[in-house]
């Protein structure tokens, strides 16, 4: 017998082995996982329920002013009215829409554009100064002149969102190639590896987890600068529904949009989570 047997972990709740007369009993590490997640969603979901349980009791009580501050019931009252009556699931769709395509293209082709500085020292020097001077740049100050070239309608709202998006995910892109180990470099290329395959077999695994860690923040930018778009000029979606809103001053409508795109963006959050497991899984297996 051993002094010190070694563990098998089988994908069962209780993992057992036997060793002699005695057995070892160890507690499945996803099962543990698991329950942390599930407590720490539960403490998420009463958070929650208090702040819509306590603002409608302040707003019941007459310490806030329910003109502008409104309440949760008559926020769902005013919703369910916008949804069945009004058009509050299309102008959703469209602003949803617009937010996922913008950040979707502005993540590929950021990611193609930082990852591109890895192929030429020349080109990286010359290049990078530009693509800082441009992240510098207030994208939203130039909205206006973005929906008068691409017109009041869809397309400019996805031009905001991915001008929004494309030039952080760039940067993450380049920080990512910049930490690629050269020793390893030097040794693959000593060995007869081409260049195409150290980047598809270092360069783009070793950027990967910079690029991910950008997806959370690309996605909030891409709303807002969807949003910013409606605000200046459109026919449809979140934004425009806000606009409106606010200028007949239906205070309880406005707060139905800026609820609508809370939980919008949780959505989007939960999504970028779930996509950022996906892309590091393979990471992680091998790590």
């Amino acid at each position: 017998m051993r002094d010190n047997p070694e563990q098998i972990i089988l994908p069962h709740k209780v993992k057992v082995k036997e060793v002699g007369e005695s057995s070892i009993l160890i507690e499945d590490e996803e099962l543990k996982e698991r329950r942390r997640k599930r407590i720490t969603f539960i403490g998420q979901l009463l958070i929650g329920i208090l702040v819509f349980v306590l603002w409608e009791l302040l707003a019941k009580w007459k310490i806030i002013d329910s003109y502008y501050w409104s309440s949760p019931t008559i926020i769902w009252e005013t919703g369910l009215i916008a949804f069945t009556e009004g058009t509050l699931w299309s102008d959703l769709l469209y602003t949803s829409g617009a937010t996922i395509l913008g950040f979707l293209l502005g993540t590929f082709f950021g990611s193609l554009l930082g990852l591109s500085f890895w192929w030429s020292n020349f080109y990286s020097r010359i290049a990078e100064p530009y693509l800082i001077a441009f992240n510098a740049i207030p994208k939203l100050a130039l909205a206006p002149v973005l929906v008068i070239l691409f017109g009041i309608g869809f397309s400019s709202k996805v031009v905001l969102a991915f001008m929004m998006t494309v030039i952080v995910t760039a940067i993450a892109a380049h920080s990512g190639v910049k930490s690629v180990d050269k020793d390893l470099e030097k040794m693959l290329f000593s060995l007869g590896a081409k260049k195409y395959h150290i980047f598809a077999k270092v360069v783009i695994p070793s950027a990967m987890p910079w690029i991910v860690s950008s997806l959370k923040i690309n996605i909030a930018l891409a709303l807002a600068g969807t949003i910013v778009g409606e605000f200046i000029s459109s026919r449809q979606g979140i934004g425009r529904m806000i606009l409106y809103a606010g200028q007949i001053m239906n205070i309880n409508l406005v707060w139905v949009g800026v609820v609508v795109l809370s939980i919008l963006s949780v959505f989007m959050y939960v999504g970028t989570v779930w996509l950022e497991k996906r892309l590091l899984r393979g990471r992680r297996i091998r790590e």
